[in-house]
């Protein structure tokens, strides 16, 4: 396969598979998704998602404990890793790669998935991980620092455990962190450490309609907007620039 490098893209993805109930048992990759996005503006540019096929069907459960969950019916008619494989390396081949907790799974399981075929993996130009910089710069304010919890603190709905759907939460959970982290770099003396104490509010779940609560550091409804108002002061900012000084102005802001 030729090697093509995409210095202007990042591609999170994600992908669903098999739990293992053994240890030294194999995981087996069930679903892939991705969505390829301008850095600069943070819009889809692309987007892509297959069940796969499992060489053993009997790996995957007949039913599945969650509601989204995917079942051995549904992947027996999916094309086989083999099938898709070619797909997945023109998407991320190249490509800044970006996910939550990628570096220890998602990275690792598609290197297993091209060596049992027998075909040179995929490579990054660079790897964002938003569990290890979230943790490190987000601290603790949200839990465990799960994709749940994280989409629960910020009012994003219920994690569906389907990788395109995962893909997009976890895009939309960076937009809100680096918005409160970018407000509280402005003005910290007057932000920081008062997020916790901030009264609460009621807010419905859009997934389930559920009434939950939980602390807001802002008016109902106004993050989307001083997130789109973020996004158009860097895209104003860097101008013509090159995607390694967005990456190190973003840095900056983290």
């Amino acid at each position: 396969m030729e090697v093509q490098t995409f210095p202007n893209e990042i591609v999170f993805f994600d992908l669903e598979t098999t739990v293992p109930n053994k240890v030294g048992q194999h995981f087996h990759i069930l679903e892939f998704g991705a969505i390829i996005v301008c850095p600069r503006k943070l819009e889809e540019l692309e987007s892509f998602t297959t069940l796969i096929q499992p060489k053993d069907l009997s790996v995957v459960s007949i039913r599945s404990s969650r509601s989204d969950g995917i079942t051995r019916a549904k992947v027996t008619n999916a094309p086989s890793f083999e099938d898709v494989a070619e797909k997945i390396f023109d998407l991320l081949n190249g490509r800044i790669w970006a996910g939550h907790n990628i570096r220890r799974f998602d990275c690792i399981r598609i290197k297993e998935a091209f060596a049992e075929i027998g075909k040179a993996a995929p490579e990054p130009s660079g790897i964002i991980d938003s569990l290890g910089l979230l943790s490190d710069k987000f601290g603790k304010r949200a839990g465990n620092m799960k994709m749940a919890s994280l989409a629960a603190y910020f009012g994003l709905g219920v994690q569906k455990h389907r990788s395109l759907d995962d893909v997009r939460m976890n895009l939309e959970v960076l937009k809100h962190c680096a918005t409160v982290l970018f407000l509280e770099s402005t003005l910290p003396n007057q932000l920081e450490g008062k997020w916790q104490s901030s009264s609460k509010i009621m807010t419905r779940s859009r997934s389930n309609y559920q009434i939950a609560q939980r602390a807001m550091p802002y008016s109902k409804g106004s993050l989307g907007k001083i997130t789109q108002n973020v996004k158009n002061l860097l895209s104003k900012a860097q101008g013509n620039q090159t995607l390694q000084s967005l990456i190190n102005h973003s840095h900056s802001l983290l």
